[in-house]
């Protein structure tokens, strides 16, 4: 099958044998995007990419990311733009902004603060402020294009479908993509191969974490110090990403001077 620039990095992530092969895929694209915009080539001080982040900013997880990173002074001429943009634009929406009479029944209600529903122009503004990130932007944007060449390469390369059985499986947030997915990709007959292979897998290998994770509980038993640890060591950040997806126990991404 010719290799793409979609291909080499899904068999890539699929040959490094993760607990996510996409986890893998969107750690990569999160690093390249903090290294583009902070690193070596100081892109921050390009007009066009200052204008994005300006406009986009970014969530908190990739802020704390961007402190952590170690470019202060670019860090600081990203945030002061970005801030000057953003404050224009509150500004704009506090003036805007029109209190509307609240009811007893409103008040004594339980207070609602499911941030997927906000009642006021205001609220929405800054919902949609919480929820936009450059760096998040960069990874999505390629995403579905890697959930696509996988669906494509399941059903067009025998190698790759091998690496899928034998994989060992994806965390629980792209798992549900690939249910999701397949479910317009796949035709009927293809359905009935897949979901028994992936479901299988997800089986095995969250059986497989959960007994890890007990027997590294039990090692701390004195009456086991002398046994084998097995594969349970790293059991609790590999099962952490099964649960939530990412890295805990990866170092912090630094620049690299």
């Amino acid at each position: 099958m010719k290799e793409t620039i979609y291909t080499i990095p899904l068999n890539d992530a699929f040959h490094a044998e993760d607990e996510c092969p996409f986890c893998r895929l969107e750690r990569d694209a999160e690093q390249h995007a903090l290294d583009f915009i902070l690193g070596k080539q100081s892109s921050y001080m390009e007009d066009d990419i200052r204008m994005e982040t300006d406009r986009i900013g970014f969530c908190r997880h990739h802020y704390k990311m961007m402190y952590d990173f170690g470019n202060r002074l670019g860090c600081g001429l990203m945030l002061s733009t970005h801030l000057k943009k953003l404050n224009e634009e509150m500004t704009r929406q506090i003036k805007s902004f029109t209190s509307g009479k609240s009811t007893l029944m409103g008040r004594l209600k339980k207070t609602d603060l499911n941030p997927d529903a906000p009642e006021t122009p205001l609220g929405q503004w800054l919902y949609e402020k919480e929820h936009s990130c450059y760096v998040c932007d960069h990874f999505n944007a390629t995403y579905q294009r890697y959930l696509d060449t996988f669906f494509y390469m399941y059903k067009n390369s025998k190698e790759f479908k091998e690496l899928f059985k034998n994989s060992k499986g994806f965390c629980m947030h792209h798992f549900r993509d690939l249910v999701e997915v397949g479910e317009k990709k796949l035709s009927v007959k293809e359905k009935q191969e897949f979901y028994p292979v992936l479901f299988s897998l997800m089986e095995e290998n969250m059986k497989r974490l959960e007994e890890e994770v007990t027997w590294f509980c039990d090692k701390q038993d004195y009456l086991n110090r002398d046994k084998d640890w097995g594969n349970s060591k790293d059991s609790i950040q590999r099962a952490i990403q099964k649960l939530g997806g990412g890295y805990p126990a990866d170092p912090v991404f630094k620049i690299d001077y």
